[in-house]
């Protein structure tokens, strides 16, 4: 099974309650303990984990993951570094997949090729690149398929069905449904719920929530529309807590169903 094919796997169409992903940032709140972290949430009962590469100026973040995107930046976070840390997790028994979030400017500079091939190695599943166009994708695209990587596009209320139709085309994981325009950590709206609706006529790719979902009614409000949400902003709070360890898996537990 290739790690896009994980990606699938993962999240099975069949009408039941979304499964969980939630968002950690590598590096935050310590480097090291983004193994512990990544096992937290495996533990709590994440179906798949998007595993967040620091950016020092993030595209959508709210001024949580901002915050934490800094924080782990000063703790010396670098994409190798944030590979490793996934490869040790992975050697230390993290079975579900892990889907890497990074902006482009990041991965140019470790070079699109390099950066594939370390990241198929190091145990990455698939990518989400949230600045890179469609009308872009080709590239990375090409480079991944070469570790059989799986590319997670996104898609936002505010997208045409053609362009929906197009992003699901060329997704090779899940279909990222942004829930409304803005950025990560504000309240949820409607505009998700119909967005899924819209996505699901255009598409069998697994369909994933996101931005905005923070409590357990609202992932079930989701029931059969979507395979799976994707939780952030309160995930990277609970990493801040005195007990991050404990603190990530005990989140996950309450929303994991």
């Amino acid at each position: 099974m290739t790690p896009a094919e994980r990606i699938v796997a993962a999240l099975p169409r069949d009408g039941g309650r979304p499964r969980l992903i939630p968002y950690l940032m590598a590096g935050f709140p310590r480097l090291d303990l983004t193994v512990e972290l990544l096992l937290a949430a495996e533990a709590g009962g994440a179906a798949l984990v998007e595993l967040g590469l620091p950016h020092s100026d993030p595209l959508a973040d709210g001024p949580t993951i901002q915050a934490a995107g800094q924080t782990a930046l000063r703790e010396g976070t670098t994409v190798a570094r944030a590979l490793a840390q996934l490869a040790t997790a992975r050697s230390r028994g993290l079975a579900v997949p892990v889907v890497c979030m990074s902006h482009l400017n990041p991965l140019l500079q470790f070079g699109l090729e390099s950066f594939c091939s370390a990241a198929g190695q190091a145990g990455v599943d698939g990518l989400v690149v949230p600045d890179l166009p469609l009308e872009e994708l080709a590239e990375l695209a090409r480079c991944a398929s070469r570790t059989g990587l799986g590319i997670c596009t996104m898609v936002a209320p505010t997208t045409p069905d053609s362009r929906i139709e197009l992003a699901a085309a060329r997704a090779s994981g899940f279909l990222y449904c942004v829930s409304r325009t803005g950025v990560t950590g504000a309240g949820g709206s409607g505009e998700g719920q119909e967005l899924l609706r819209r996505a699901r006529a255009r598409t069998e790719v697994p369909l994933a929530l996101g931005f905005g979902v923070r409590e357990r009614a609202q992932i079930d409000a989701l029931t059969g529309l979507a395979e799976a949400v994707v939780v952030g902003t309160r995930f990277v709070e609970a990493a801040a807590a005195e007990d991050p360890v404990s603190a990530v898996r005990e989140l996950g537990v309450s929303l994991s169903g």
